[in-house]
């Protein structure tokens, strides 16, 4: 482990999909990898971030392969995980070095985006966080966004 990653106690790839995630967890300096799947809503995201906590005091580092998105906004809000997003080609270009044949699946999706964070932390910089204050503004942009597509659906109907 290198300095960068010090800090951590734990570390996840992440593969996001619409109702559920792929992760795979490796607890400080152990090379030892879970793999475990989360559906996406927000008890499930947080009963699971919180069982990790537990597992290993101190902060969390996610690598997934977006730089927002609810997924990135679900990890953001908790003061103890830091976001580290990882280009989707670059993560394709990764895979296709690893497995030549062009075997992809989300389990090693999440595990190929952890390695990626742990090997390369010159690459792969941690998400800056937001304000307090733009946090909150853009929850309401995107509830207002919502609140539009629902109006002209209605209105279309």
């Amino acid at each position: 482990m290198n300095d960068a990653n010090a800090k951590f106690s734990i570390f996840v790839g992440l593969d996001w999909a619409n109702k559920k995630h792929d992760v795979c967890v490796q607890v400080g300096e152990s090379r030892d990898r879970s793999f475990e799947v989360i559906s996406h809503t927000p008890e499930s995201i947080d009963n699971w971030l919180n069982e990790l906590r537990k597992k290993a005091k101190g902060k969390i580092a996610v690598a997934v392969e977006l730089t927002k998105g609810p997924i990135v906004y679900a990890l953001q809000k908790y003061s103890f995980v830091t976001v580290f997003p990882i280009h989707g080609l670059t993560l394709a270009r990764y895979r296709q070095a690893m497995f030549p044949s062009g075997a992809k699946d989300d389990p090693s999706d999440a595990e190929l985006a952890l390695d990626m964070m742990l090997n390369y932390p010159d690459k792969v910089k941690p998400l800056r966080p937001s304000s307090d204050q733009t946090r909150t503004l853009a929850l309401l942009v995107e509830q207002r966004r919502l609140l539009i597509d629902d109006k002209r659906r209605n209105v279309n109907r």
